[in-house]
């Protein structure tokens, strides 16, 4: 599986600010946020030490555009994956588990980026915890207008009891403790639908 990142001894190629997020990103995502010091980053990125505060002030800057950079990709997939697939509102929030399930499969070996993060970053003031915020907000809006336009009799509930599913997948689907994840909440999620 290609994520773009460099492998161990390469250099990433790009501006000093992208090769540090690309060597974030692994780093980050594979071994933990708090178990990666900057130097380690800055030696994978093969950059000085002032490139790095040179576009971020800090770690906690860094961890945030590696969240804020890996919100922008699943969005761009999961928004271009849902317009391909098109039909009804209610068979395209099903269809948006099978687009989960790809996204994991590709992308999340060790399970979702933000959950991890956010059982790291305890701190409700850590700048990450805006991009964390904001990722959910987004899903959480997308789900309440697609079941309002069903035609649900309590879209809000609804949409809170799929966003609880999807959130169930993303934090079992690193753990191995449920079989297919995405095809239990699916199952739920069609039955909450009718």
């Amino acid at each position: 599986m290609s994520t773009g990142t460099a492998t161990r001894g390469s250099r990433p190629r790009g501006s000093a600010r992208e090769r540090l997020l690309e060597a974030a990103s692994e780093l980050f995502y594979r071994h933990g946020i708090r178990a990666v010091g900057i130097d380690t980053v800055i030696e994978r990125a093969g950059v000085a030490k002032m490139s790095l505060y040179n576009h971020f002030s800090s770690k906690d800057e860094l961890v945030a555009a590696y969240l804020e950079r890996r919100e922008q990709r699943w969005s761009a997939f999961f928004d271009s994956e849902l317009r391909r697939i098109g039909g009804t509102p209610s068979g395209r929030v099903l269809a948006a588990f099978d687009i989960l399930a790809s996204w994991l499969e590709r992308e999340c070996p060790r399970g979702c980026a933000f959950g991890n993060a956010e059982a790291e970053l305890a701190d409700s003031t850590h700048p990450a915890q805006a991009v964390i915020e904001r990722d959910k907000a987004r899903l959480r809006e997308w789900l309440t207008e697609l079941v309002a336009a069903s035609g649900s009799a309590d879209p809000s509930l609804v949409a809170e009891q799929l966003f609880l599913l999807w959130e169930g997948v993303l934090v079992t689907s690193g753990t191995g403790r449920v079989r297919d994840p995405v095809a239990v909440a699916k199952q739920a999620a069609a039955r909450l639908l009718g």
